[in-house]
């Protein structure tokens, strides 16, 4: 029985046609939609770069606050998209039980909040670009489907939606 389920979202050009089959699934289960986004860690050289700039005690706040502000305020754009995007916005927004921004590997986190839920099916997106020629899956949609115990609902991509570019 399929009662919690989890979107994972690179938030790209694919985003809204992997949404779409997540709601569609929600609908049917009559299930829980949970929408993950990881944001990856700034690199070695971003943080080398800010600490040449800033002082120590503002670094550590922009490290502690501003991470977190910006977390929220992703949270809240993925929302406004989704609503703008799909074709019964309220009713449609009204099956995503939450929408989280974690920082970290996607993989991982994907694969942490789908233990944190207890999620029955995870959904995603084969790849976050247009598919590369001999190319099956991309790293991150690899790397889950190796890693997860649960069950995975993969969308292929292979064309480019309508209006949207890669």
């Amino acid at each position: 029985m399929i009662r919690s389920m989890l979107y994972a979202t690179d938030l790209g050009a694919y985003a809204l046609l992997v949404l779409q089959h997540a709601l569609a699934l929600a609908r049917t289960f009559e299930a829980e939609l949970h929408v993950i986004h990881a944001v990856e860690p700034m690199g070695t050289f971003a943080e080398s770069v800010l600490q040449s700039y800033l002082d120590a005690p503002t670094l550590t706040e922009l490290q502690g606050r501003g991470v977190s502000a910006m977390m929220a305020n992703i949270e809240r754009r993925v929302l406004d998209n989704f609503s703008e995007e799909l074709a019964d916005g309220e009713r449609d927004l009204d099956l995503i039980r939450a929408v989280c921004v974690r920082q970290g590997d996607p993989a991982d986190v994907i694969l942490d909040q789908a233990r944190r839920l207890q999620a029955d099916l995870l959904v995603l997106g084969s790849h976050s670009r247009v598919a590369e020629a001999g190319v099956p899956l991309g790293r991150t949609a690899a790397r889950v489907m190796r890693l997860t115990p649960v069950p995975v609902y993969l969308v292929p991509l292979t064309q480019v939606p309508a209006g949207r570019y890669p």
